[in-house]
């Protein structure tokens, strides 16, 4: 009993701080999703449907599960075989050249990858402006190599999507690729050893081994995935302010609009959803996880 008691002495002061200045405010936003914007009268439903029935919800709700779809599973495959590599590039140095000249080595690879998380989101879009303006560096490089002039506004223009998609993954990609690392450093050599003993191959031993081994790791990284693709909006936001092209404009566009016109009833209705959606997501990624451990 003092076992069970202790982990949730040392979190009760950040799970207080959670419930008090989180949890409560926002069953004081499903109270009112349900009320009307003075908060005196029920009114249902209705608040829902208005939401549903708003065009620029559908446009921005459709945008942001486009890009959870989209970038949730490319992030992932990338982030992935990022961590393959370095590890096995790892293994492979070890076992030749020594373990303290290898960690030096792919340790330039690892903050590489990591180094996007460190730059502020302002001058990160910054960088990313002077590569895509009209007259930036992308434009430049392919009027010369084509000939031609280009004077394509990539992030106001057809290719919008695809910029913020390149920009979510530049920067998150080394986070989730640390995230796979420590997976598979749990999981014990001697298993990789066994199994080439008895003939497997790479794909047999990715399959049987190193895809069961992260389960666990498979849900954090799905679920930490889909928290950070909810920030891409300081980058769209930087990258094409508040009404960008259609295909980014994204849930926090039109929570922003309905907050200068103070519509709270469309404001705790869309929360509402959205958190209730978020959840479930976080739910079905977290699975795999909660199932080994059942095990």
């Amino acid at each position: 009993m003092r076992r069970k008691i202790v982990p949730w002495l040392f979190l009760a002061p950040s799970l207080g701080g959670v419930i008090l200045f989180t949890g409560l405010p926002f069953l004081d936003v499903v109270k009112r999703s349900f009320q009307d914007a003075m908060g005196t009268r029920f009114v249902g439903m209705d608040n829902y449907r208005a939401v549903l029935a708003n065009s620029a919800f559908r446009l921005a709700a459709g945008n942001t599960v486009r890009f959870l779809a989209v970038c949730i599973p490319l992030l992932m495959t990338v982030s992935f075989t990022a961590a393959l590599l370095i590890s096995a590039g790892s293994n492979i140095g070890r076992e030749s050249k020594g373990a303290a000249d290898t960690g030096d080595r792919y340790s330039v690879f690892r903050t590489t990858l990591v180094l996007p998380m460190t730059i502020p989101a302002a001058s990160m879009v910054l960088v990313w402006k002077i590569l895509l303006c009209p007259d930036g560096v992308l434009n430049q490089f392919l009027s010369g190599a084509s000939g031609r002039t280009w004077q394509v506004d990539w992030a106001f223009s057809r290719w919008a999507f695809p910029v913020l998609t390149a920009t979510y993954l530049w920067k998150n990609t080394g986070y989730d690729m640390i995230l796979w690392l420590a997976g598979l450093q749990g999981i014990s050599g001697e298993l990789y050893e066994a199994a080439k003993m008895d003939g497997a191959g790479v794909f047999a031993r990715m399959w049987y081994i190193t895809l069961p081994g992260l389960k666990g790791t498979f849900g954090l990284v799905g679920i930490l995935s889909v928290v950070n693709s909810f920030r891409v909006y300081r980058e769209a936001y930087l990258l094409a302010g508040s009404y960008p092209d259609a295909s980014i404009y994204l849930i926090p566009h039109l929570f922003a609009h309905w907050f200068l016109d103070l519509d709270i009833q469309k404001m705790t209705a869309a929360a509402a959803m959205m958190t209730a959606i978020a959840l479930i997501l976080a739910v079905i990624m977290g699975m795999p996880g909660m199932k080994r451990r059942k095990r």
